[in-house]
């Protein structure tokens, strides 16, 4: 999973992009951006995104946000980058009277948070802000950060005040510029030959590096993100053979290169506790596999980590198969992490989604490597992802009473659902948030909404909102749909907004749903319910879930229902009162 160079990058920035699915992007700085402008393009390419970007001219950052007419909200961009390069401000540094360093951080801040409001006010995007590359001037030595006079001293704390102000802004986020540089060095980041001859800072052969942080998280605000790690356990998570080596015999711990797998599982134990879904696929026998996640003292994984666990001698492309249907989520989102390259290529060759990067061979580099590679972007966080794990390992045990019921309609009886609905809230706005970020195959519509979005349409009189959380005899599903509906003249209920975790697809929750926005048309006293559907590449198992639920399609990807003539949908979901 090597990057492309740049000169590859640009050949595909001029490929053909109309068969993917496109975004608008613009990207504004006070140096040159043309060549990160094509990196980004090329890269998004290969990622089978259409990039359609707005390279703004060379510092005119001003000019393009404060004029209301200006190309940049006439270009109407889903995002919008904003470098500001540390070479640049430290040429205002040096123009500053040293009275005002110690509150220059604070001054820059005021801006960069000034720039935000107004490209906010005028239109709805997101915003990609790069950090600034720390870098030292050698005025002061080791002192520069004792005096807030110092440049070293002033630019780091601009870094933290902007991580504090990307959190208050809700729709904006950072790209760790500094980051990358931290792990390549600033002689590798930047060539200064470059920068002094045509304005870029960014060294030609760290572009592709750069483009893919950004591609990456707008995929991410996207929906485009991974969920599951699937491990291989002899050689990945510990060292040596458990089937031969027994217990005592494999390396794990502190002692030599045990210490590397041990990091390895904590880096692994932090993804769990972020949200990502911890999977086993091993060829071994079960009894044997678990035995080190049970005994072994130093193991820092453990069984309650893993939301499905899988041991056999079959090959292991079926195995994760299995493991992808339990889970009930896209081979897309799921990566493959093995030690064996005979393994890593028959998974890469028969399931083609799936991400499997080639690891090392020596485990002491696992970590860095998939560090680096930034798998796990997420343009989102809440309390409800900690329990990732606990949900998923509760589905395996939905899909084993499957199983062993004669009839669909037993096994939904035998769950004993229960849903609860309600207005949006304020305690579970980031989840709400989160969903309509994350949702892409359940979702009509596919607005994407912050958390500041979510606040304004929950108190805004002309919505009508509802979330849904259900749980059953195994465990908590959490907060698994979100309703939005408007109040149109003509007695008409519009659905503006409905989204839904295919974690519980047809278990009777979209009949539940519908028949709850019916009852809430009824209560406000409408005749008609209308809902319509928007096609996008992820999106199609919806297309007629309206009128499967009872709706009429009078065309253009709109659905009507009548109020006083609709049939409840029959669900085995029973409605809660109260939340517990």
């Amino acid at each position: 999973m090597s990057l492309p160079t740049f000169l590859q990058l640009s050949r595909a920035s001029k490929r053909d992009i109309s068969a993917f699915p496109s975004h608008r992007l613009a990207i504004l700085g006070d140096c040159a951006t043309q060549h990160l402008s094509t990196a980004i393009r090329g890269y998004a390419f290969n990622e089978e995104w259409g990039f359609d970007v707005l390279d703004a001219d060379y510092n005119q950052i001003d000019a393009l946000v404060l004029d209301p007419s200006s190309e940049l909200y006439e270009f109407a961009p889903q995002t919008v980058l904003l470098y500001m390069c540390t070479e640049s401000l430290y040429e205002f540094f040096c123009t500053t009277p040293v009275s005002q360093r110690p509150d220059f951080a604070e001054m820059i801040m005021e801006r960069i948070r000034g720039y935000w409001v107004r490209i906010q006010q005028t239109i709805r995007t997101h915003i990609l802000q790069f950090t600034f590359v720390v870098a030292d001037d050698a005025v002061f030595g080791s002192y520069a950060l004792k005096t807030p006079i110092s440049f070293p001293f002033q630019l780091q704390k601009l870094n933290f005040l902007l991580m504090q102000a990307s959190v208050e802004a809700g729709d904006v986020t950072l790209i760790d510029l500094n980051g990358i540089q931290s792990v390549v060095g600033r002689s590798t980041f930047h060539d200064e030959r470059l920068y002094y001859i045509a304005k870029m800072p960014i060294a030609a052969e760290m572009l592709p590096r750069v483009a893919k942080n950004v591609v990456d998280a707008v995929s991410a605000r996207c929906g485009r993100f991974k969920k599951c790690v699937v491990l291989d356990l002899d050689g990945t998570l510990w060292g040596g053979v458990i089937g031969d080596d027994g217990l005592d015999g494999i390396q794990v711990g502190e002692l030599g290169l045990g210490h590397a797998f041990s990091d390895f599982q904590l880096w692994l134990k932090e993804l769990r506790e972020r949200g990502i879904i911890l999977a086993v696929c091993s060829k071994n026998n079960e009894d044997i596999a678990k035995e080190p996640f049970e005994c072994h003292p130093e193991m820092v994984l453990r069984l309650e980590d893993i939301s499905v666990f899988v041991a056999n001698w079959e090959d292991k492309a079926t195995n994760i198969c299995h493991i992808q249907q339990k889970l009930n989520i896209g081979m897309d989102s799921m990566v493959f992490l093995d030690d064996n390259p005979f393994e890593r290529e028959l998974v890469s060759s028969l399931i083609p989604n799936i991400t499997v990067p080639q690891l090392p061979e020596d485990p002491a580099l696992y970590l860095h490597f998939l560090r680096e590679l930034n798998l796990f972007e997420t343009a989102s966080y809440s309390n409800e992802d900690r329990g990732r794990t606990e949900q998923y390992r509760a589905e395996a045990g939905r899909v084993e009473l499957q199983q062993q019921l004669g009839s669909f309609d037993e096994y939904l009886q035998g769950l004993d659902m229960k849903a609860f609905a309600a207005p949006f809230d304020a305690f579970h706005t980031p989840r709400i948030a989160q969903l309509t970020q994350r949702s892409n195959q359940f979702n009509l519509r596919t607005i994407r909404y912050t958390d500041a979005e979510i606040e304004a349409v929950a108190t805004d009189e002309q919505h009508i909102t509802r979330y849904f959380t259900l749980h059953d005899r195994f465990g908590e599903h959490g907060l698994v749909s979100v309703v939005i509906l408007d109040k149109q003249i003509e007695d008409t209920l519009f659905i503006s907004e409905w989204l839904m975790s295919c974690r519980v697809l047809k278990r009777g929750m979209e009949e539940f749903i519908i028949n709850a926005i019916m009852e809430v048309a009824r209560q406000e006293g409408l005749l008609k319910v209308v809902g319509e559907y928007i096609p996008t590449a992820k999106n199609a198992m919806v297309a007629q879930i309206y009128k499967k639920l009872g709706f009429v399609d009078v065309g253009d990807g709109r659905f009507e229902a009548n109020v006083a003539t609709f049939e409840t949908n029959t669900t085995y979901i029973k409605e809660e009162k109260t939340h517990e």
